[in-house]
């Protein structure tokens, strides 16, 4: 990833838009990790000599370029940012019309054009339209006014992108909010903080008697809850709370909640005791937005923390999921601790290995033997799911089942034979 890249793949894109019949600006946004503002001027530079005209909304949550997609009409939205990984890293996200996410086919019709990109012209600064104010001004009218005085709220930013997104909504609403990790300085996005390390939200939120704890990922799309004791609640707990709030209001549409291959069982178990159903997909909030527009459903999201609100964001939002939590907290009156107590979830263990290649799974025999015999194990108890990171070099495990003993048993199976292939990078 760097500026020359930058500028062919903002051509490329911006082409492609052109040839869609799209014109208009293209919205692009950022997180703070230092590689930001260049790759941002590169990508911008890239557009201009497609023909359309870059407009910067400056370091922005990532859904919240997204909403200013949608309510703008832009033509594309464009966001640097590597989310939850560290600040050395860097990546790109597009949007397109509606705020939505590019498909597979859009994606390849872009890197199609890629050859054709013109040499990298000078990188001037885009025009500049901040939009974080109206991003809290709209976040903050999702709950009545002063709905949360007197709660005390642990807000984890992760020196990144919500710094001066969320902590200012809640406060706008009434809360005290105790923050961390709102001082990015380009090089401590995620690092030791945020919802990939909740620890030290935790830990306040113990310590200071909060109403609750939550932490967001560097780019604002993740949300990682903490109850009143500290304990976590991660994206199951949260999509089936907010699922099981809404079944009970009849305002489900489908009665549907859509997750991904990695949400546990104990989801779908929960779901269909209050008589809705439970449609997956495959890893990847983009899987899970596509599906949730071909269903008509408006609830889904990940595992891991995305959690999208259809009838509010066009992606998943840390910020509005919060929002959408607190709101079920006040209406039922019950501490989050109480509500996350609607379901159990099966046993469930994971690993994360790192390799050294990404051969395809099915040409790895030993892995594929040790796959089949413990899924005939589980037959009807329980799951497993294999399958590489999709943006570090991690094959990652998943074992679900009756009991822990089996699932331990079952993941060490699988470890094992990966490392027999001979593809683990500590080999």
């Amino acid at each position: 990833m760097n500026e020359a890249f930058a500028f062919r793949l903002g051509w490329s894109a911006a082409t492609w838009s052109l040839a869609a019949d799209a014109p208009g600006e293209v919205l692009l946004g950022r997180d703070p990790r230092a590689s930001g503002p260049s790759l941002l001027a590169a990508v911008a530079a890239g557009i201009t000599a497609a023909g359309l005209r870059p407009v910067s909304l400056g370091v922005l949550p990532t859904p919240a370029v997204a909403r200013a997609v949608q309510t703008r009409g832009a033509a594309l939205g464009v966001v640097l940012t590597a989310s939850h990984n560290p600040s050395s890293d860097n990546g790109i996200k597009f949007f397109t019309r509606g705020g939505r996410k590019l498909t597979d086919a859009d994606e390849a019709a872009i890197e199609e054009r890629l050859p054709a990109a013109p040499a990298p012209q000078a990188f001037p600064e885009p025009a500049e339209s901040p939009a974080a104010q109206a991003y809290r001004d709209w976040a903050a009218t999702l709950l009545p006014a002063g709905a949360l005085a007197g709660w005390r709220l642990v807000v984890d930013c992760a020196h990144g992108a919500t710094a001066e997104t969320t902590p200012a909504v809640l406060r706008q609403l009434g809360a005290e909010v105790i923050p961390l990790g709102i001082a990015p300085d380009g090089t401590n996005i995620n690092a030791g903080v945020g919802s990939e390390h909740p620890g030290t939200m935790r830990a306040t939120v113990q310590s200071t008697r909060a109403h609750l704890g939550l932490a967001h990922d560097g780019d604002g799309d993740r949300l990682v809850l903490a109850d009143e004791t500290g304990t976590l609640l991660d994206g199951d707990d949260l999509l089936t709370l907010l699922a099981l709030d809404a079944l009970d209001r009849e305002a489900l549409p489908g009665r549907t909640l859509v997750v991904t291959e990695q949400s546990n069982l104990g989801v779908d178990a929960a779901i269909a005791r209050r008589g809705g159903r439970v449609l997956r997909t495959a890893t990847g909030d983009r899987q899970v937005i596509a599906r949730m527009r071909a269903e008509g459903a408006t609830l889904g999201g990940e595992t891991s923390g995305h959690i999208v609100c259809g009838d509010l964001s066009p992606t998943g939002d840390g910020l509005v999921a919060a929002l959408r939590v607190l709101e079920v907290m006040r209406r039922r009156g019950e501490p989050l601790s109480q509500l996350r107590r609607q379901w159990e979830r099966f046993p469930q263990r994971t690993a994360a290995i790192r390799v050294r290649a990404r051969p395809p799974l099915a040409n790895l025999p030993v892995l594929s033997a040790a796959i089949a015999t413990l899924e005939a194990s589980l037959a009807g108890r329980g799951r497993i799911l294999v399958r590489y990171s999709g943006t570090e070099p991690l094959l990652r495990l998943l074992v679900e089942g009756p009991a822990d003993a089996d699932v331990a048993a079952g993941l060490g199976q699988l470890a094992a034979a990966v490392r027999a292939e001979g593809i683990a990078a500590d080999d």
